[in-house]
């Protein structure tokens, strides 16, 4: 495809792409606020709660049916841990200011509500797949089983499948070829074979890349989860450990770089534009959005990971999952934010955004190996993304069309997609996901709303429980009569 054609397709494109997120960004902090008065700030009130469930169900044992609380929490954090934990951060400060962390914070603190709600729906209205016997769920099931709107579901489950299982994947693995290219040298095509007269560009680093994601997508939602539960919190603590480095070596700075985030967050001296005009300042305007990519609380995506674990109670896995909001936020964003702020390069950036200028805060602050580092945790970042990514994909192509035969197939465009990211650019890609990734949020935040006498029936029956000096408490369909008509009582 030559240059012109792409560039005008994305120009067809991003004239549905501006006005659908314009509106987005404002219906998801709306959906958020909403749930953060209906459930009395689930996210405040129980919040320690949400952390002795998380805490509990990584010494349990592993069920036959399904994958832990814990696996399901690190399988929904291998998606939301990806590239915009560290180039999304970056590219928001780059544009926005400081000020932009702030309201990536108010973000996460109203999307967490909605984190609770789609992956407590998710636990409620999941099924028991007929060979496998694990469960399986997320938004196209709860829209169907819950709205009972079959094109609703499956417009959801399309858009996913492009989003997460093709798309995404594509640019995660861009990213990973990207930071090994510029860390090493390795060119992201540096195998040309001569084939009838054309030159057949390979990507040898694709390749095993391509290989190290067909060991796990091949052995399903459990090998995935397997996998999550190895590199998530690997991942994760390598880049913190290096973060507290860095602000115990400038301890001094640290109070400045958080009175720079909130005294920058009010300055309107930069307007968005766009749509909202002179309402939103620059920096809320980016914190916002790159909050709303980075943390995917309300967009359908985490839900389909919940579905899969085996709780005692609909809402824990709603509270796992709020859980992984804050962390991928408030913990993973912040130490991003922090690094940037504290080196004081996003002032003087000479037009670098993104991996670069993490890339160039940290060679700042820990010398010439900072790049060789990042390169490395971006391979495990991006890595468990691809496969977090892949799992959500697999239970809405599940929802499609369960057969082996369509699973096969399905697993081979996901490689194909993986390596054609590691031999191309792909804002094009790129575009085609944010269109897709918009029709799929737009769709699921109906849903929620939709569904909120059912939220308010598990809230209702947990907190009771609670109340009642219940530490663990059991969801028993007997006791909800209202629902037995859209709850398959074997698994209630």
């Amino acid at each position: 495809m030559n240059h012109e054609l792409t560039e005008r397709l994305i120009s067809w494109i991003d004239i549905l792409n501006t006005p659908l997120w314009d509106f987005l960004v404002i219906f998801l902090l709306a959906t958020g606020f909403v749930y953060t008065f209906v459930t009395r700030a689930v996210q405040i009130r129980m919040f320690v709660q949400s952390i002795r469930v998380m805490y509990s169900s990584r010494q349990g044992a592993e069920d036959k049916h399904g994958i832990t609380s814990f696996q399901a929490f690190v399988t929904g954090l291998a998606s939301r841990v990806g590239v915009g934990n560290i180039g999304g951060v970056a590219m928001a400060i780059a544009i926005g200011g400081p000020g932009a962390v702030f309201w990536m914070w108010v973000t996460a603190l109203l999307g967490m509500s909605s984190a609770f709600v789609e992956s407590s729906l998710a636990q409620l209205f999941k099924i028991r797949d007929h060979e496998s016997k694990q469960f399986r769920g997320g938004p196209a099931y709860y829209i169907i089983k819950g709205i009972k709107s079959k094109p609703l579901a499956l417009a959801f489950a399309v858009a996913m499948i492009i989003t997460y299982g093709l798309a995404f994947n594509s640019v995660q693995a861009n990213a990973i070829i990207g930071s090994s290219s510029h860390a090493w040298g390795w060119d992201k095509a540096n195998i040309i074979l001569p084939l009838g007269g054309l030159n057949l560009t390979i990507s040898w680093v694709g390749l095993v890349l391509v290989a190290l994601t067909a060991m796990a997508i091949f052995g399903g939602i459990k090998r995935i989860a397997h996998f999550a539960e190895m590199f998530v919190p690997l991942k994760a603590g390598l880049y913190l450990a290096t973060a507290f480095y860095i602000c115990i070596s400038n301890y001094e700075v640290v109070p400045h770089v958080f009175g720079l985030i909130f005294s920058k967050a009010f300055q309107f001296d930069a307007a968005a534009g766009g749509f909202f005009g002179s309402m939103f300042s620059m920096a809320m305007m980016q914190g916002i959005k790159r909050g709303l990519f980075a943390n995917e609380a309300g967009m359908g995506s985490a839900p389909n990971a919940a579905a899969a674990s085996d709780v005692k109670h609909p809402a824990n896995q709603g509270l796992v999952q709020m859980l992984g909001v804050f962390v991928d936020t408030f913990i993973i964003c912040t130490s991003t934010a922090l690094i940037i702020l504290i080196s004081g390069v996003y002032a003087h950036t000479g037009g670098l955004q993104g991996i670069e200028l993490t890339q160039y805060a940290l060679q700042t602050q820990i010398g010439e190996y900072g790049d060789d580092f990042l390169a490395i945790l971006l391979f495990l970042f991006c890595y468990s993304a691809i496969l977090g990514n892949y799992a959500y994909a697999e239970s809405n192509m599940q929802f499609l069309h369960n057969s082996p035969k369509s699973m096969l197939v399905f697993r081979i465009a996901v490689l194909l997609m993986v390596y054609f990211g590691a031999i191309t650019s792909v804002p094009l890609v790129w575009a085609f996901a944010d269109l897709s990734m918009g029709v799929m949020t737009t769709i699921n935040l109906v849903a929620i709303l939709l569904l909120m006498p059912y939220l308010k029936v598990l809230l209702t029956d947990y907190r009771r429980q609670l109340k009642q000096g219940v530490k663990d408490p059991v969801f028993k369909l007997d006791d909800h009569t209202e629902l037995k008509k859209k709850v398959d009582s074997d698994i209630w």
